[in-house]
């Protein structure tokens, strides 16, 4: 998935890191792509991953909740019954 990313941005992180605009231009459209997961494919992806590592689900849905709250563009707070829906439908 490719996004375009705003030139004044890519400008910006060049100006205040130093790093040349191509390399800026990569860094912000992997920040980018990496954020524009939606909420469903963050979670079901997060509870495979957090279950591969031998986490409960009583642990995985409090952690769950606690990083949809810190992401730059947060889902509405989900309860653990609907993250249960979006992983097991």
């Amino acid at each position: 998935m490719s996004h375009r990313v705003p030139v004044e941005l890519v400008r910006h992180v060049a100006a205040s890191t130093g790093l040349p605009e191509p390399t800026a231009a990569r860094v912000v459209t992997d920040v980018v792509e990496f954020f524009s997961e939606t909420t469903e494919d963050y979670v079901r992806r997060r509870h495979t991953e957090l279950r591969q590592r031998g986490r409960r689900n009583s642990q995985i849905w409090e952690l769950l909740g606690a990083e949809l709250a810190r992401r730059p563009v947060a889902a509405g707070t989900l309860s653990e019954r609907q993250l249960r829906r979006i992983v097991y439908g």
